[in-house]
Formats: structure tokens, sequence, C-alpha cells
């Protein structure tokens, strides 16, 4: 019950403290003061930004239980997912090396576990999150297509609090709270699968197997952690840090007669990301702000196969390792000025030494047979590792007059590898216009440049992907957008919005037709080539943030295209993940004042795929005077056919109790709620007709995520 209210407006042109008086002997339940820099998408001069609460992305019904940013990002207009079950992510034709993905300000190069059926990001410990598709303000730069900044919480400065969950296949613990009460925090949180046990029970191996396989692993771990110290009024200090790992292998130990004679051997994949995060926040003056921000962010991938082998006295060994990733090191420092609240300046710099190993073989072999002396052949094999600096420079003003805002920019960058510099001069410029208190309408242009690239084939989800520099012969990726709306709020909670884009993209990368990541014969810029892509569409997006029922709606219309002189004979093709029509909707419904339920449902053009047009029997030979035939396919066009269409149900409902200092909660949820048999790839396969006899080639649709189940247990207190 509130006793007197009254409504206090400010105008905010110097600093105000108000001070409220209240009433002797009143007792107070907990009062909890909360703040976030949200500002209304209709005053904003911003578009093509998505603020998704993590209370929503919470809700989202998701595979095995396992709440994923990544995958909730996926059902935005604008974003399309990849391989289905995956947690990559399409921004506007772009491909994935194309977001900058920043955790605490730190890019992290990587944002998958288990082969993308997982992200890296455990929304426990995560404050905020939010997408920038196009009008990119100055102060981002690096890639073409989005921005995904996220934000891990700060840590309770008063009170210990801690939440997590046990599902099915993985657990999570987050705890926060003082170190120094009201001058210092801490946030800490843990999550692992248990995919290994699971799997070791799924296989029910015999004993004569039980003996051959020694040890089978399958899981990820990670850790994030962040500490908050206010030091005085003016300075505040920031550490934050990410660490996870994944590991998928299996080894075997074979033991003959007395037990000294024995075949071993191990398979190994492993890859993981580290980020940290040091920043000084400075309140130089009431109005004048800086952040000067320390970061380190490493991706590492390897892939071992070992075998070892010993019979009486003869001893061999083999040994493969395969290893890439990336490394960085950055100091950045940025300024925040406010003249007067409606306007904003911002202007920064930011420094990176980025080190590459762009993929390199390890081969170790050893033998000693009885009677003869010992071999060894120890070789490294593959391109050395490379260094580059990148840096840039920004000046970003915000200003408002009346109906009228406009944000402009510059962003200045460098590159420099050994034997080549680059520059880039970058105007950004966005603007907005009240036509009344119902309609905004709103327009950007952007340019954008890209230094650093992802080699990938078009279809793998493991992490076997290289990240390159431009070079003397690799030109630096680039593109401009420009882009233009109309923006809505009814009823003060439901935000409306109808976008067109269109971005033209240069000197992006791709794979030469038929070349690896495998193969080390020749140099990695040998077997790339660099061309052209388009994309252009229309979105539409409403989202309620608020309420009992809360959500969004989503649809995109769009075309997206890649030219390469060395693929396709040069001729335009659409990109893989191309999708003509792509629809969403999202809800979430307080039932009660303990059940809530909520769903998503999906629906996209299937992606584009390349297929056969022609087969012939091929004669080779066997032996001296036998032969055997052979079908040999040859491809048509690329990517000329469309796989079926892809849609999708999903659905939660949870039961959460509620104590004094406890909540918790069961969730119960279905992946494919309808069963729909999405193809996830096309195989060839021989039918005959009854009728005639003749037999075809046809193609049938694979599909691997059928209706799943899921229940999970989360508790707060």
């Amino acid at each position: 019950m509130v006793l007197n209210p009254s409504l206090i407006n400010l105008i905010l042109t110097k600093d105000t403290i108000i001070n409220i008086g209240l009433v002797s002997g009143l007792t107070l339940s907990e009062v909890q003061i909360s703040s976030n820099k949200e500002e209304k998408i209709d005053r904003s001069t911003r578009m093509s930004t998505i603020d998704v609460p993590l209370e929503q992305i919470k809700k989202v019904p998701a595979l095995f239980g396992e709440v994923d940013v990544l995958k909730v990002l996926q059902l935005l207009p604008g974003v399309s997912g990849g391989t289905e079950g995956t947690s990559g992510f399409y921004v506007r034709g772009g491909s994935p090396d194309q977001n900058l993905i920043l955790l605490d300000g730190v890019p992290v190069y990587n944002v998958s576990h288990v082969g993308g059926i997982f992200s890296t990001f455990n929304s426990d410990a995560l404050k905020n999150v939010t997408l920038t598709k196009g009008g990119f303000p100055a102060r981002y730069g690096g890639r073409l297509s989005s921005i995904l900044e996220i934000n891990m919480k700060e840590g309770n400065t008063n009170e210990f609090h801690g939440e997590g969950g046990f599902g099915i296949i993985a657990s999570r613990l987050t705890l926060e709270g003082p170190i120094k009460k009201d001058k210092a925090s801490f946030m800490i949180s843990g999550r692992r699968t248990y995919l290994d046990l699971i799997a070791k029970a799924l296989l029910s191996l015999d004993k004569e197997t039980k003996d051959e396989v020694g040890k089978f692993s399958l899981f990820f771990h990670d850790l994030n952690a962040k500490v908050n110290w206010k030091l005085n009024q003016k300075h505040r200090l920031y550490l934050s840090s990410y660490f996870g790992k994944d590991q998928f292998g299996v080894s075997w130990n074979d033991t003959y007669f007395s037990g000294d004679d024995y075949d071993r051997g191990e398979s190994n994949i492993n890859w993981g990301n580290i980020t940290t995060a040091l920043r000084w926040n400075y309140g130089i003056r009431p109005n004048l702000f800086s952040n000067a921000t320390l970061t380190y962010s490493r991706f590492k991938f390897n892939l071992l196969g070992a075998f070892e082998s010993k019979f009486n006295e003869d001893f061999s060994s083999y040994a493969a390792k395969y290893f890439s990733g990336i490394e960085d090191l950055a100091a950045k420092i940025d300024f925040d000025y406010l003249p007067n609240p409606r306007h904003s300046i911002k202007f920064g710099s930011q420094l990176i030494h980025h080190t590459y190993s762009p993929g390199a073989f390890n081969f170790k072999f050893e033998e000693k047979v009885q009677g003869g002396g010992i071999e060894k052949f120890d070789t490294l094999l593959g391109p050395p590792k490379t260094k580059s600096i990148e840096s840039a420079t920004y000046v970003e003003d915000d200003i408002r007059f009346g109906s009228f805002g406009l944000n402009l920019g510059l962003h200045f960058s460098t590159f420099t590898v050994p034997q080549k510099s680059y520059f880039s001069l970058q105007p950004r410029i966005a603007a907005r216009y009240l036509l009344s208190k119902d309609y905004t309408v709103k327009a950007s242009f952007a340019s954008m440049t890209q230094y650093i690239n992802l080699l990938t084939n078009e279809g793998i989800g493991l992490p076997t992907d290289l990240w390159v520099p431009s070079t003397k012969n690799i030109l630096p990726q680039q593109s401009w957008q420009a882009a233009a709306g109309v923006v809505k709020i009814f009823r003060d909670q439901y935000e409306t919005s109808v976008e067109l884009f269109y971005k033209q993209m240069h000197d992006v990368i791709a794979y030469k037709e038929g070349s690896s990541y495998l193969d080390i014969s020749d140099s990695w810029e040998d077997k790339i080539t660099q061309g052209d892509g388009k994309a252009y569409g229309a979105e539409f997006f409403v989202q309620k943030k608020k309420g009992k029922l809360n959500g969004w709606i989503g649809y995109t219309l769009s075309w997206n295209n890649r030219k390469f002189e060395e693929i396709n004979g040069g001729e335009s093709y659409r990109y893989k993940y191309d999708r003509r029509h792509d629809f969403e909707i999202v809800a979430n419904y307080q039932l009660s004042k303990r059940w809530s339920m909520s769903g998503s449902w999906q629906f996209a053009t299937g992606n584009a795929v390349t297929l056969p047009v022609i087969k012939y029997l091929s004669i080779s030979e066997y032996y001296k005077n036998e032969y055997y035939q052979k079908d040999v396919f040859i491809n048509g066009k690329k990517n000329a056919y469309t796989m079926p269409s892809y849609h999708r149900l999903d659905l939660g409902f949870e039961y959460r109790k509620k104590k004094k200092r406890f909540e918790s909660a069961w969730v119960l949820g279905v992946y494919n709620a309808y069963n729909r048999a999405n193809p996830f790839f096309l195989i060839p396969s021989q039918k005959t007709d009854d009728a005639t006899g003749v037999t075809k080639t046809v193609f049938k649709k694979v599909s691997i995520l059928p209706i799943i189940p899921n229940i999970s247990y989360q508790f707060k207190f």
C-alpha cells in the first residue's frame, strides 16, 4: 500500500539532491532499487538494435532444457540459425566471423560447446544482452554484420545470493555477494555437463569391449567470474574472466599374454576460450567519464591421434596433432561527455595485438625392432604463427533538436602485418524524426571494415575453423549498409518496428572448390578466394517486454547472394543460409502465481544446397584383367536447390514456489513438440518404379532431432 503518493518531474540540467521524509515507526518490507540504461526505441537515434531481457531469454524453451542466449537470438528478425540444434547465427546475410561478440567488452572467437549444440554463455551469469544488426555507432568496428554485447552480473554489494539448476545433461551454480559491504562484490558462476557419464551408460559395453575402451570423455565446462570494487565516488574497478573447455575423446588398451605386450591408443578433440578484462571507470567530472580497459582473449583448438604397440622386443609409436587458434592482447580508452541531457559525445582509441596459429600438424614416429636400433621422426608441417597490430580511433556525436535526432560519427582503423599496412575511414550516420507522438521514422548508413577472417567449410559445425589475418595478398573485407524504418509504441508496452535494409559486401572470403583446412600441401592463402556479397530485405518486429503475457513476433523477407570468380563458374549464387522467409513467435504467459508456460514456433525457408545433376558409370582398373564399375556424380550449379521448409514448436511449463529466503522451480519442456522431421541433410538413394522397372536416383532427407522432452530443477536463495 502506498500512502500519499506523489510524482516528481525533474529537468536534468544539473546535479540534484532530493530528501524524502518517512513516517516514523513505519516498518517497510524489503525494497529493491534497480536501474538499467534503457531508452525507448522511438526516442533513440539508434536503429536495427534489439535488447532482449534476460528474464525472457530464460523462459524460452530450449533443447535439453539448457537455456541458450544464441539460440534465442536466432528467433529474432534478421537473424538466421545455421544447422538445426546449433548455436551459430547469421545476421542480414553475413557469415559467422562477421559477428563481433563481446563478453564484458572482450571478443569471443568461438561461441559453441559440443560442436554448436550449446553456446559458451551461461545465462545465470549474465546481466544484459544487446544485438545491433545495422546503423552501427562509430565506437564499434572490426566486423561487417553485427555487434552482440553481453555483460556479466557485477555481484550484490550487500547480501549473499545464489542460483543454479540441475538438468538431464548439465548442472550450474552461481554465487554472488559482498567482499566488503557497499564497497566490493564478487560473482562466480560454473557449469558442467555429464554427457560422458550418460554416453557410457547408454553404450552398455560388454566385458570384452570394456577391456578395450579404457576411457571415454565427452563434456564441456565453463566458469564466469567478476569482481567489482568501488574505490570512492569517482573511481571503480572491474575484473572479469571467462574460462571454457570442450573435450571429446576415447582411449583403449589391449594387453596380451603376460601383460607385457600391448596395443594402446587415443583420439581426442578439445577446444576452449579464455577471456579477461580489467576496467577502470573514472568520473572525471559530473558530465565527463572515462573507461580504461585491458583485455585478453584466446581461442585454441587441438586434434590428437596416437597409437603405441609393443610385442616381445619390438616397439612402435605414432602420433599426429593438429592445432590452431588466435590470441589477443588489447588496451582501450573510452570517454563519455554529456554537455546536456540532449547532447552526448563519445570518443576513444583501441590497440590490439593479434597472434594467429593458422593450422599446423605435428607428426611423431618412433620404432625399435629386435636386434636393430631406434628410429625417430618428429616434424612440424604447416604455416608459422603470424602477428598483426590493429588500431582504431573514433568520435561519435548524438544530439537531439526537438523532434529531430542525429548520431554522426567517424571510425578510423589501421591494420599492420608483415610487408603490408591498411587504413580505413568509416563514416556512420543515423537519424530519427518524430512524425507525431505515435510514429517515428529512422534511417542509417554505416560502412565497416574487417581485417581478420574465419576460414570455414560450409556445413561443418565443429570448431575446425581457422582465424587468419588480411595480408599483402588477402584484402580486408568491407561493407556498407543502408536501412530505413518506422517505429511505433502501442499502449506504452508494444514496441513495433518495420525496417528495410540493403547491404553490399566486398572481398569476403571462401574456400576454393575442393579445398580443405586439412590440406597442408598449400598455404592457406592459396586455398581461398575473395568475392562480393549482397543482402537485402525487410523485417517486421513486435515486442512486449513486460506483463503477464510477454514475448515477440518477427518476420523477415530477404535475399542473400555471393559471387566469386573461382566458384560456380564465376556466376552469382545463393548463400547457403539464404532464407527467403523467416517467421517466429515467442510467448511467455503467467497462468497463476506458481504456474507459467512458454512457447516458441518458427518457420523458415530451407537451406540452399548443391545437388548432382548427372550420374554415369566409370570403369576403373582393379587388378590386371579385372575391372569394376563405379557411380560418378557431377554437381549442378552451387546452392541451386532448396531443402524442404523448416518449422518447429517448442513448449515449456514451469512450477515455481517461493519462500521467504528460497525459491525453487521445476521446468518441464518439449523440443519439437509435434515431431516435425526437419531435414538435416540430403542423401542420394535408388528408387525403382514398379510399373516400368526403371531405377532412378532420388534424394532423401535425413532428420536427427525428433521430439525431445526434458526436465530440470532450478533454485535461488
